[in-house]
């Protein structure tokens, strides 16, 4: 449910110039020029995931967990570090760096800190990944009060790096929990509130009408040279040009069911997307080389309301009972739906994780409040299109030390990367 749109590092030098002031202006920073430049990027070797105690009924802190990725490693697959937050009732959300490829110019720029916005507290934290990336220290709070006082918004959401070396904070409200129209927050390379986004003028209105409703994200091929782009409409389930439809269903709370799309990517090469379906179960590619007309090319269940052994019964067109083959994965019967997803620079391998929000959890997804979420890796067949998931990988974040827990945004290549060990 991310708000960021595409990392705006993955452009052309050319279409990042800043007039020679600004990061952009030499060479050698982080991350790449370009995105096919990034496809051939280093095998990526760890991840950061944001695991969630809020609305469990644990009164622990949410913690950032580190996942080992290295298929050699001897922790492959496996939590090798844990940093607990220093308070409780935060509800982590959609972390993202201080400075990506959009400084990939500025020799000066590193890629060195994590920014985690608390979707409920209101607090910012704020990660050093540098001094020992498999365990990550706590560098700075940045606390509600600051950020009320200097902005009035609350509520942060997701965190993106800018050009100008700043960080762009999406916020969903204001202390009182109203929408307050201006809602991003800038923070400046030492982490201190500046202020808010400054107005702009409003260029053009959208109407997606019934079709596009509660869109959670829009993203953007990543070819400079392109002006196309796609929105994930949650609650309609339509990616504009793609829509799946609900289904009919039994035993649920409505006659029929939504896929609901909760997040979507496009490889850097723009070839494919890749969507969720959290209700439904599925995760889904379709080859995009022709923007308005999507293939589907690949899709495999990894959850759901439907699979086989819930209550739920979906309705088939001919009239038949229908529910979905799911995977076990080691063993484990695979919980709730899939969620968010991030992608590897090669494009070949899809990461998953299946908590949404704490509350809709609960709702929709007891099972994984009660057992905790976990965390998956799907092969991705880059030449003729298809999606498998990969039996060798498997977190399950219901074994922590202080119990079941809700894993949800990793720290991933497209909006937010990997750290590569290079």
């Amino acid at each position: 449910m991310s708000t960021a749109a595409v990392d705006p590092g993955l452009l052309s030098d050319k279409s990042r110039s800043v007039g020679g002031n600004g990061c952009c202006a030499h060479k050698n920073g982080p991350g790449y020029a370009t995105p096919i430049e990034a496809m051939s990027g280093p095998r990526e070797s760890l991840i950061y995931v944001t695991c969630v105690y809020n609305g469990t009924g644990k009164q622990k802190p949410d913690y950032l967990a580190t996942v080992d990725l290295d298929p050699n490693s001897p922790t492959y697959s496996k939590v090798i570090h844990r940093l607990p937050m220093p308070y409780v009732n935060d509800e982590l959300h959609h972390s993202g760096w201080n400075s990506c490829s959009s400084c990939h110019g500025d020799p000066s720029a590193v890629r060195r800190f994590l920014v985690l916005p608390s979707l409920l507290s209101s607090r910012i934290y704020v990660i050093d990944t540098e001094k020992n990336p498999r365990a990550p220290q706590l560098h700075k709070v940045v606390e509600p009060a600051d950020i009320e006082q200097k902005t009035g918004l609350a509520f942060p959401h997701t965190s993106h790096c800018l050009a100008s070396g700043e960080i762009m904070v999406s916020c969903l409200g204001d202390k009182d929990g109203n929408a307050a129209g201006n809602g991003f927050l800038l923070l400046d390379s030492e982490f201190n509130v500046k202020g808010s986004w400054p107005d702009g003028e409003l260029k053009q209105t959208l109407d997606l009408g019934n079709t596009g409703l509660l869109p959670l994200e829009t993203r953007f091929l990543h070819d400079p040279s392109k002006d196309t782009g796609f929105v994930g409409s949650a609650l309609s389930s339509n990616m504009v040009v793609i829509s799946v439809q609900p289904l009919k269903v039994k035993n649920w709370i409505l006659p029929e069911m939504p896929g609901l799309i909760t997040d979507f990517l496009i490889s850097l090469d723009d070839r494919y997307l890749y969507f969720v379906n959290w209700l439904h179960g599925d995760v889904r590619q379709y080859n995009i080389e022709d923007p308005k007309k999507p293939v589907l090319s690949g899709q495999v269940w990894v959850g759901g309301l439907i699979q086989k052994g819930s209550a739920v019964i979906a309705e088939a067109e001919d009239g038949t009972e229908l529910q979905f083959e799911v995977p076990a994965i080691q063993g484990k019967r695979l919980r709730g739906g899939p969620q968010m997803i991030q992608l590897s620079l090669d494009g070949k391998r899809l990461y998953v994780t299946n908590s949404l929000f704490s509350a809709w959890d609960q709702q929709f997804y007891p099972e994984i409040v009660e057992k905790g979420s976990h965390m998956l890796q799907i092969n991705v067949d880059t030449e003729k299109g298809g999606l498998t998931v990969n039996p060798d990988f498997f977190v399950d974040f219901g074994n922590e030390p202080d119990g079941p827990s809700l894993a949800h945004e990793m720290s991933g290549t497209l909006r937010l990367f990997l750290y590569y060990g290079i």
